[in-house]
Parts: structure tokens; sequence; C-alpha cells
């Protein structure tokens, strides 16, 4: 499963990266694995892990050349402005490799909640 987020140690992201690491050994009874991907740095994913003791592994896209596959990177309006920048999002990639399901555009509070129901679901199915 990945999970698409703007930048390290900010609010929302800081939000989202400890709800995931609060629900960790959900996803692995479910056989999943968690990880968020942003254009950060590794020096500041690992300063953004150790701040706050994250059990989530984070993956870096500096050039952003990731993200554009998963529709994580494009335009966004941002309080009434048009941006371009990454797209919180999530996508839940099968033991095939293909995407089962993606959440397009997501709120940051509750989300891992969301993600481990719909796993819950996809398994059951």
């Amino acid at each position: 499963m990945l999970y698409f987020y703007p930048k390290d140690d900010t609010p929302g992201c800081t939000t989202e990266a400890c709800q995931f690491t609060a629900g960790i050994k959900g996803f692995e009874k479910l056989n999943a694995a968690v990880y968020g991907v942003s254009p950060d740095s590794p020096a500041a994913h690992q300063k953004f892990i150790k701040k706050f003791k994250l059990k989530v592994q984070l993956l870096c896209d500096p050039d952003k050349k990731m993200m554009p596959k998963y529709g994580a990177w494009g335009e966004k309006n941002m309080y009434g402005k048009v941006t371009t920048g990454v797209i919180r999002s999530t996508v839940i990639v099968d033991p095939s490799g293909k995407v089962a399901h993606h959440w397009k555009k997501v709120e940051a509070d509750g989300h891992a909640d969301h993600v481990k129901a719909k796993l819950q679901e996809l398994q059951s199915a």
C-alpha cells in the first residue's frame, strides 16, 4: 500500500504517518506493507522517522517520477489557489502488482482506518 503525502513533519502529514504507525500491527496482520511517498530527501525522512518514532517505510521521489504514475502529482486547489504539487492520495496494490483500490484525494486524519477497512473488505471478497 502506498500513501502519497506532500512534506515530512507538517501537521497533516504527521497526523497521517502517526496514524498509520499506530495501526501498523493491524496492517501486518493483513499482510500489508505500508509505504509513504513524498518528494523529501532520505535525510528528511530519517529525521521525521526519528522525531515521531514512525514504523512505516518512507520512500523518496524527489524527481517526481513515481507520483504522476499514481495520480499523486499535479494541479490542486489550495485555499482557492491552483498550484502544482503532491496530491494526498493512496493506492492499494495487490500481490500481482495491480491497483486494487485508489483514493484520489484524502483527508489525513482518519485515513489509516479507512485503508485498513478496505484491505479487510478486499481480502474477504
